[in-house]
């Protein structure tokens, strides 16, 4: 009876992704030589170019109909109906590029402010003079950390004010190994509060992480949220930790 079942729904299944492929629409463009095809593959690789650097610009969206206007006007060499020379174009960008980061630069701020002046309200939240939000999860009684030359081996997750990972020791499958110099001040502050067998939940302000310039996935003027285990720590009167894997140098100072 199972048997019966199963293959009727695999028909079923099979007619419905015929009936959706004939639904689909086909190309109707004609590629008849190798140099058409290398044509129209430089036409979806620009694309894609395209596409990722609109998405990772300050200000987006952007108008691509007004952008394929150019493009095709420029690949035509039709420049006499352009908007503006082409000449003038380069100018535009950085000087309207420069205006959209400064807006979006003066909105993280605020809402950054906004955040951290909230967040030190709630139970449990300490703030330390440097501006450090932290919470205790978990109390551990190991050593601290007692110098900025103090060796930590850790797991973390970060995340930004809006509840996007930017990094997770926890899925790389192993705990980072870094000095406490060598990372931004709010690391460097934070985990010479905690002993060893501790969690914490820092709130690192962007002048305690990376400021106005940013880090790969985190913007610029971003509060960084991180739940952080202390798991071992090496002072500077002690032996190394061995047996080091992973190079810690998402953090560090710059």
């Amino acid at each position: 009876m199972k048997k019966i079942v199963l293959t009727a729904a695999l028909i079923a299944a099979c007619t419905a992704f015929t009936a959706e492929a004939k639904k689909a629409p086909k190309s109707t463009t004609v590629l008849k030589t190798a140099k058409d095809s290398t044509s129209y593959a430089f036409g979806l690789e620009f694309a894609k170019s395209i596409n990722n650097t609109l998405e990772n610009l300050p200000g987006k969206p952007y108008d691509k109909g007004l952008l394929l206007d150019a493009l095709t006007k420029i690949i035509k060499d039709d420049t006499l109906t352009l908007a503006f020379p082409e000449k003038d174009a380069n100018e535009i960008i950085q000087k309207n590029l420069k205006l959209a980061q400064d807006a979006e630069n003066q909105k993280r701020m605020e809402e950054q402010k906004q955040f951290l002046a909230n967040n030190k309200k709630r139970p449990g939240v300490i703030e330390t003079p440097s501006g450090l939000q932290y919470e205790i999860l978990k109390m551990g009684d190991g050593a601290k950390p007692n110098s900025v030359n103090s060796r930590v081996k850790v797991h973390y997750a970060g995340t930004l004010m809006d509840g996007k990972e930017f990094d997770s020791s926890y899925k790389r499958g192993e705990p980072a190994e870094f000095e406490l110099k060598g990372v931004i001040k709010g690391w460097t502050e934070g985990l010479q509060l905690m002993p060893v067998g501790s969690k914490f939940k820092f709130y690192i302000p962007s002048d305690l992480g990376y400021g106005e310039h940013g880090q790969g996935p985190i913007p610029a003027f971003s509060t960084l949220i991180f739940e952080v285990e202390l798991l071992d720590v090496t002072n500077p009167d002690q032996s190394v930790i061995k047996g080091e894997k992973y190079q810690f140098q998402q953090y560090q100072r710059q």
